[in-house]
């Protein structure tokens, strides 16, 4: 007989891997993979397995994994904003004003233009080392994404759409359904640049 101890670190397991699934789902989820897991534990509430105290527990780690999650996502946003913002020369908002007006980031940047590739490709280029170093990506899953850096950064800079996640006019993902709101989105460790 399995003791309760053992299921509750399963469920605990499958708890944070349900977060770190939602971590990258599309904001288009219906909620589904939540509702899933409030029927599970309930049920082993019912069962005599855990008690309501252990399942408020999982549902106050699960918020709190959720809530760093966002944090986090956030954080990271603010930074690129701020080196495009930055490196381009005006304040965020005007960026964004700008590129809901249907600019591309290189007409905003002018003459900055190749300097914001180059701060780009420089951001990117520190998330692919780091993703090796994290063990993420091989060295030679990272000179093959490198090498096509500057021209994925330069089309994505002189696209409407931009790069997904930080800046932008707030379409909702293009093919592939990421759901990020905004023009533009530094790549998570270990995903391809553009991905």
């Amino acid at each position: 007989m399995v003791s309760k101890k053992k299921i509750v670190v399963a469920v605990i397991t499958a708890t944070a891997l349900s977060i770190g699934a939602a971590g990258t789902a599309s904001a288009h989820s219906n909620g589904a993979k939540g509702d899933h897991l409030s029927t599970i534990l309930s049920d082993l509430v019912k069962k005599g397995t855990l008690t309501q105290a252990q399942v408020d527990a999982i549902n106050a780690a699960k918020e709190t994994a959720k809530s760093a999650v966002r944090a986090a996502h956030d954080a990271k946003r603010a930074e690129f904003e701020a080196l495009i913002a930055k490196t381009i020369g005006l304040d965020a908002a005007v960026i964004k004003t700008r590129l809901a007006a249907g600019e591309t980031l290189g007409a905003i940047a002018g003459a900055k233009k190749d300097a914001l590739i180059a701060a780009l490709v420089a951001e990117k280029s520190k998330r692919i080392d780091a993703a090796v170093t994290a063990g993420k990506l091989t060295p030679a899953q990272a000179t093959t994404m490198k090498a096509g850096l500057v021209s994925l950064v330069t089309a994505k800079v002189d696209s409407t759409r931009g790069l997904k996640g930080g800046l932008g006019k707030g379409h909702k993902g293009g093919k592939g359904g990421h759901g990020h709101k905004g023009g533009m989105k530094p790549p998570a460790a270990g995903v391809a640049p553009g991905a």
